[in-house]
């Protein structure tokens, strides 16, 4: 979530559309469809929702998102991916180590959650606007049911703090497992991009602490710019690792440009590089996820997007995005995801 940037210089609509320019060389973007998609069918409680992640359990699915006010951290569930309604929040307080170390603190954004032995694992960003002073946190559960035996979360502490002193911004998590085993959070936003952190299996924190972690993804700017890019999140495929972000401006509700492209690896470390062969590295990548800007395009700036591969094998992609006929709430939306005979996806939204 573009936290450090929700209020811009007055040149950054102008470094919007410059920096868009970088990926959309040589990348073919999907048009949304036109008929009857998912997202047309979605009703409930959809908004406001900004940075879902979804997941599975049982037969239910589960929507986490950025808290509003002193609701951190939403929870909406569903039976069937259509009809969506709102729980109550996972936390009403940050954890004590948290308004600690992050002085100014009062919620809880972009979450990630992941079933991982035994347990389900939260990771929650905290920080405060216009700093890159900023931590990660994680929180267990061994179910999502609040009604199931044993719910109840228990928050593991800090994963990955970020200051001043440090040239990226600890917000914005995405977990995963690759294929030999071994367990990484991806995360950044702004600054110097996108980072990736392997962590240890029993802690779910990092495996070597202290070391300098990969970078994976990054908007080159000029000197004292911003660097839109941020809401990392990968997945696997076809023998490739999948890297998706989201380039330009949230949260400025019909007016936000944010956008999300793709590129892939054979390897989790990278170099990830769009269709085309642009690398994200260099502000790169295909364009997945892109609202039309006309002014008769009801849903902006789709972004901060996660996955759930269904146990049917289907392929989705959850994101949110900014409602013109609702005064510009973010809200939640879902397409599924067909692989093209390119090896590629496209999402159709």
């Amino acid at each position: 979530m573009t936290m450090p940037y929700i209020i811009t210089l007055a040149g950054a609509a102008m470094l919007a559309i410059a920096g868009a320019a970088d990926a959309q060389q040589g990348a073919s973007q999907p048009a949304p469809q036109t008929g009857t998609t998912l997202n047309s069918r979605l009703s409930g409680d959809l908004a406001p929702t900004h940075d879902p992640v979804i997941i599975r359990e049982g037969d239910v699915y589960h929507v986490f998102s950025t808290g509003h006010g002193e609701r951190l951290i939403e929870t909406r569930t569903s039976r069937d991916l259509v009809h969506w309604t709102a729980g109550k929040p996972l936390f009403t307080a940050l954890p004590g180590w948290a308004s600690k170390a992050i002085r100014g603190s009062n919620g809880m954004w972009a979450p990630d959650i992941s079933y991982v032995n035994g347990r389900y694992r939260l990771y929650y960003s905290v920080s405060t606007f216009g700093s890159n002073r900023s931590a990660i946190g994680l929180a267990t559960s061994p179910t999502l049911d609040p009604a199931a035996p044993g719910y109840g979360w228990r928050d593991e502490g800090p994963v990955v703090m970020s200051t001043e002193q440090d040239d990226f911004n600890a917000i914005d998590p995405n977990f995963i497992i690759d294929r030999e085993g071994r367990h990484w959070l991806s995360l950044g936003s702004f600054w110097t991009g996108i980072k990736l952190f392997e962590l240890d299996p029993k802690t779910g924190k990092p495996l070597k602490p202290g070391e300098k972690p990969y970078s994976i993804a990054r908007r080159p700017a000029p000197a004292g710019g911003p660097a839109p890019v941020e809401a990392p999140f990968i997945v696997e495929h076809g023998g490739y690792y999948w890297l998706m972000v989201s380039y330009d401006y949230c949260c400025k509700g019909v007016n936000s440009t944010y956008y999300t492209v793709i590129g892939r690896s054979k390897e989790i470390t990278g170099p990830y590089l769009g269709k085309d062969g642009s690398a994200l590295m260099e502000g790169g990548g295909t364009i997945f996820l892109r609202a039309d800007l006309r002014e008769q395009q009801r849903f902006r700036g789709p972004g901060h997007a996660g996955w759930l591969r269904d146990r049917d094998g289907k392929d989705y992609v959850v994101y949110h995005a900014y409602d013109r006929q609702a005064d510009g709430a973010p809200t939640l939306r879902i397409a599924p995801v067909r692989w093209g005979a390119d090896g590629w996806p496209v999402a159709d939204y």
